[in-house]
């Protein structure tokens, strides 16, 4: 409760910085997993490896801002029933963005794992790397699902003027994420798909340190199974929001995906 700012009283400008700070270095953060990657193969494993992970750079990119783009219509939609102190709306919003977020993920997995080959194949990844980039890449999207889980729930936290809890456990995360890595490619003698299965694990557990905190936090946005389900008006009103928001922040990786191929 004391990381939550009441958005709605106090000053507004000093409000405001002290809800954004810790919304960009979120967002900052979230992007420096995949350079973390990047760093340890390029500095223990070699140059192939390097260029495998990086060449999934833009890809990455351009899903994590995607994640982030659709949460924020579960972000606005929660907001606006805390302003009218709707509790039993906030409810149904909660679960509905948790059922998004599973839902959304393993359907974005399933159609990358689909899609992997034939992408990293139009981006021109050179036949030396593609081996590894693929690999990478698979087990990286196997983790979209607690990456899409993530955010929504962390869009919670926003919605009740929270930024740091999602900081604080995205920076644990993170640590252990460049732990794993060190440990998968040093000792374990992984490659590509050592640092990817450390950021799949990392993500993990920063959504289930958020799962576990909503399910004990305040009751109108604490979490129960059972009520889990799309409310149709909801539902709705999180996609009209979600979707477009969700599409235009991918349109600068789109760009540099481009851009990667053309370099490629």
């Amino acid at each position: 409760m004391k990381n939550e700012i009441d958005m709605l009283e106090g000053h507004l400008g000093r409000n405001i910085l002290r809800f954004a700070l810790p919304l960009a270095v979120t967002g900052i953060l979230q992007q420096l997993f995949n350079a973390a990657d990047i760093v340890v193969v390029g500095r223990f494993v070699g140059n192939s490896a390097m260029a495998a992970v990086g060449s999934n750079s833009p890809l990455i990119n351009l899903l994590v801002n995607l994640f982030v783009g659709i949460s924020l219509g579960a972000n606005v939609v929660m907001a606006q029933f805390a302003g009218s102190r709707h509790k039993a709306r906030i409810q149904q919003a909660v679960h509905t963005s948790i059922l998004i977020a599973l839902i959304g993920g393993f359907g974005f997995m399933i159609l990358g794992e689909l899609a992997a080959e034939p992408v990293l194949k139009l981006m021109s990844v050179p036949d030396q790397v593609f081996p590894m980039a693929l690999a990478y890449l698979r087990i990286y999207l196997l983790g979209l699902p607690v990456i899409l889980l993530y955010n929504f729930e962390s869009a919670i936290y926003r919605s009740q003027g929270n930024t740091s809890t999602p900081l604080i456990c995205l920076s644990i995360s993170g640590v252990i994420n460049v732990i794993l890595n060190l440990f998968f490619v040093c000792i374990i003698g992984m490659t590509a798909s050592g640092v990817a299965l450390a950021t799949v694990i990392a993500n993990l557990i920063s959504s289930v340190m958020l799962l576990v905190l909503l399910r004990k936090g305040p009751e109108e946005t604490r979490i129960h199974f059972s009520k889990l389900r799309l409310y149709k008006t909801v539902l709705k009103k999180i996609l009209y929001i979600g979707l477009p928001s969700g599409i235009q922040s991918m349109m600068f990786s789109l760009a540099n995906i481009i851009v990667q191929s053309a370099l490629n």
